[in-house]
C-alpha cells in the first residue's frame, strides 16, 4: 500500500502536467470535451490521493487541512471549472514534489554520512593482513588505515597520520595526529598508511553514534511543527467561514471556489519542517549535533547559559605551577619520584605532573601501585616507596603534614595540591592550576553579544578556584562545591529567570544537562553520559561552536516564522481579493503555487548561513 502511494506521489506532478499540456492542445483544435476530461481525469487522480492522505489523518485522530485542496478540485470539477481544478491538482502535486525535493535537498549531510560509512576493515592477523566487514572489528584489534580510506572506528593511533576531519568537524584543512593520540571514526586518512589499535566496536563509535543522532532529530516532530499545524487547523475554519460566507453575499458558488483554490495552508504544512530539517543539517556540517527540531527551538530561545567548569572553561588538565621541597629532600627528587608514580594514575591532576616530570628528566616505571580514588596512590618507584595525593590520603595513613612553613603556606594558596612522601616521610608539595580555555573568554563575549542576560557557573570544584575563573570571565554567578544533586537544583532555579541552556563534559554534569530547557556535550573529549543526557553535541573540541550553534539556531527559528507569517499573510490577502470577486479560480491557483514556491524556496535559505 505504501509502495503504491509513494508512486503515486511521484507519477502525479508527470500525469497532471501531461494533462494540462494536451488539454490546451485539445482546446486550440476545438476539442472542448476532449479538453475537459484531459483535465478532469488527472485532477481526480490527485483528489484520490489527497482523499487518502485525509482518511489516514481521521484514523490517527488529526483533522487534515488537505480538506481544503480537496474541497477545491472537487468543486472546480463539479462546477465545470476544469482548467482550475487541473492548475490545483498540479499545485497540489507540485508542492509535495517540491516538499519530497527540499526534504532531499536538507538531508544531504545526513546522506553523505551514511554514503561515507566503511564497510571494510584491515587487520593485522598473524603477520598477514585481513580484510573483514568493518563491524566484525573487536577493541584490541590492530588495523591498517590506507590513504583515502575512512577510519572504521575509534581507535589509538600506532603511527603518526594526517587526517581529513572535516566530516566530523566542519573544518576543511587536514590535521596531523602522533603515534598514540585518539582518533574518531569517520575521519578521512589525507595522508600515508598507518596502524591503529581499536578501542570500539564500530556500532559503539564516533560516526555509528553522529548518523544514529542526526537520522534520530530528523524524525522527530518538534514543537513549532506542531504548533503550525494548530495554526493550520485554525485556518481551515477561517477559509470555510469566508468560503460560505462569499458565496451566501454573492449567490455565485464560483466565487467560493475562488476562495478554496487560494487558501492552501502550504506555507504552515511545509515551510517549518523544511526550515528546521535544515537547521538541523546545517548545523552538523558544522559538527554540532541537535537532537531533534525541538531542541533547535529551544536552542534559539535560550538567554541564560549555565557552564561546568572543569574541561569546559578551563583545560580540565590541571598543569604544575609550583614545587616545594621539604628538608632533606631536593625538588628535582620530589618531582622524579611524584611522577613516575603518577604515570600509572586516571586522576584529573596525574597528567600535569607527569608532563612536568617528563620535562625534567628521566622516569621510571613503578610497581606495586596502589590507587585509592578521590584520595591518591602508592607504590614502589625503584627501592622508594613513595605516595602522591590529598591531604586526607597521608592522615588516614598516619603521616603528618607540615602545619607552617613555607611548604605548607603554598600548599594552602594553591587551586590543587598534591603531596608528596617518601619511605613513610613528607618529601614536598606540588602545586597545581586548571588554566582557563583560551577559548572561553571569546565565548564569553560572543553570548553576551547573542543577548543572553545570564552567564553562571556550576561547578562541583573548592569555592576560591571557581571564583578565581568566574571573576576571570566576567560570569554573572559562580556557584561551587556543588554535588549533582546539587547542581540539578541551582539549573532548575535558574530556569525561573528564562531559557537555560548548560554547557558540561562529565558524567556528573549528565543530571544538570537534562535539567536545563537545553543541555550541551562537549562530545568530543568528554563523557558518554554527557553526551547521552545532552540534547546538543559538539563533536569537536572548540567551545565558539556553541555561539556558532545558538546562531544557526536562531536563524533557523526566524526563517521558519518568517515563512509561515509570510504565506499565510499572502494566503489571507488573496482569499480577501477572492472573496471580492476579484480574483477567479484559475488565476488565484496560480497564485497560490507562485506563494508556495516562494514559502519553501526561502525556508531552504536556512541551509547556509547562520555562522557569528
Amino acid at each position: 500500500m505504501m509502495g503504491w502511494r509513494a508512486g503515486l506521489r511521484r507519477l502525479a506532478p508527470v500525469v497532471v502536467g501531461l494533462g494540462l499540456g494536451l488539454g490546451f492542445a485539445a482546446r486550440l483544435a476545438g476539442q472542448e470535451r476532449l479538453a475537459a476530461g484531459l483535465w478532469i481525469a488527472p485532477a481526480i487522480l490527485v483528489a484520490a490521493e489527497v482523499a487518502v492522505d485525509f482518511a489516514a489523518g481521521l484514523l490517527r485522530g488529526a483533522l487534515g487541512v488537505d480538506l481544503i485542496a480537496l474541497l477545491a478540485i472537487i468543486g472546480s470539477i463539479l462546477l465545470g471549472q476544469n482548467l482550475a481544478g487541473v492548475i490545483i491538482a498540479g499545485m497540489v502535486a507540485g508542492g509535495a514534489a517540491l516538499e519530497d525535493y527540499a526534504g532531499a535537498r536538507a538531508r544531504r549531510e545526513l546522506a553523505a554520512l551514511v554514503g561515507r560509512t566503511p564497510t571494510t576493515a584491515h587487520r593485522h592477523t598473524d603477520g598477514t593482513i585481513e580484510d573483514i566487514p568493518a563491524g566484525a572489528v573487536v577493541i584490541g584489534d590492530n588495523l591498517l588505515v590506507k590513504p583515502g580510506e575512512v577510519v572504521p572506528v575509534d581507535g589509538a593511533l600506532g603511527d603518526a597520520a594526517t587526517l581529513d576531519e572535516s566530516a566530523l568537524t566542519g573544518e576543511p584543512l587536514p590535521v596531523t595526529r602522533h603515534a598514540g593520540d585518539a582518533v574518531r571514526s569517520g575521519v578521512l586518512n589525507a595522508g600515508g598508511p598507518f596502524s591503529l589499535r581499536a578501542t570500539a566496536t564500530a556500532d559503539a563509535s564516533t560516526y555509528a553514534a553522529v548518523i544514529r543522532l542526526v537520522a534520530a532529530a530528523e524524525r522527530e516532530r518538534p514543537p513549532m511543527a506542531r504548533l503550525a499545524d494548530r495554526w493550520a487547523l485554525g485556518f481551515l475554519g477561517v477559509t470555510l467561514t469566508v468560503c460560505i460566507a462569499a458565496w451566501l453575499a454573492s449567490g455565485d458558488p464560483v466565487r467560493a471556489l475562488a476562495v478554496l483554490v487560494v487558501a492552501t495552508p502550504c506555507p504552515l504544512i511545509l515551510a517549518t519542517p523544511v526550515a528546521l530539517i535544515c537547521g538541523i543539517s546545517r548545523a552538523a556540517g558544522r559538527g554540532v549535533i541537535v537532537k531533534g527540531g525541538g531542541a533547535l527551538e529551544r536552542l534559539a530561545r535560550a538567554d541564560i547559559a549555565l557552564f561546568d567548569k572543569t574541561g569546559t572553561l578551563t583545560a580540565g588538565t590541571p598543569s604544575m605551577t609550583g614545587l616545594a621541597a621539604l628538608d632533606g629532600f631536593s625538588p628535582a627528587e620530589v618531582l622524579r619520584l611524584a611522577a613516575s608514580l603518577e604515570q600509572v594514575s586516571q586522576h584529573g591532576v596525574a597528567e600535569g605532573i607527569v608532563t612536568a616530570g617528563r620535562a625534567a628528566g628521566r622516569l621510571v616505571t613503578p610497581v606495586n601501585v596502589t590507587e585509592t580514588p578521590g584520595l591518591g596512590l602508592s607504590g614502589l618507584v625503584g627501592a622508594d616507596q613513595v605516595m602522591v595525593g590529598g591531604a586526607r590520603m597521608f592522615e588516614t595513613a598516619g603521616i603528618s603534614l607540615p602545619q607552617d612553613g613555607h611548604v605548607a603556606a603554598r600548599a594552602n594558596g594553591a587551586e590543587a595540591t598534591a603531596w608528596v612522601a617518601v619511605n613513610g616521610q613528607p618529601a614536598g608539595a606540588i602545586t597545581l592550576t586548571d588554566a582557563i580555555r583560551p577559548d572561553a573568554r571569546p565565548l564569553i563575549a560572543s553570548l553576551r553579544n547573542l543577548g543572553f542576560r545570564r552567564l553562571v557557573m556550576l561547578s562541583g570544584d573548592r569555592p576560591e578556584p571557581a571564583a578565581r575563573v568566574g571573576a576571570e570571565l566576567g560570569l554573572d554567578a559562580v556557584y561551587a562545591a556543588l554535588s549533582p544533586a546539587e547542581k540539578i537544583g541551582r539549573a532548575r532555579e535558574e530556569r525561573a529567570h528564562g531559557i537555560t541552556m548548560m554547557i558540561g563534559d562529565g558524567i556528573n554534569d549528565a543530571p544538570a544537562l537534562a535539567a536545563a530547557d537545553i543541555g550541551i556535550a562537549m562530545g568530543a573529549r568528554g563523557a558518554a553520559a554527557a553526551a547521552e543526557a545532552a540534547e546538543v553535541v559538539l563533536m569537536l573540541d572548540r567551545l565558539d561552536r556553541v555561539a556558532e550553534a545558538v546562531s544557526i539556531a536562531r536563524r533557523t527559528r526566524f526563517i521558519a516564522l518568517q515563512s509561515i507569517v509570510a504565506g499565510m499573510g499572502l494566503s489571507m490577502l488573496a482569499m480577501t481579493v477572492a472573496a471580492a470577486g476579484y480574483l477567479p479560480p484559475v488565476a488565484g491557483a496560480l497564485l497560490q503555487e507562485a506563494i508556495d514556491v516562494a514559502v519553501i524556496l526561502n525556508a531552504l535559505r536556512a541551509l547556509g548561513g547562520g555562522g557569528r
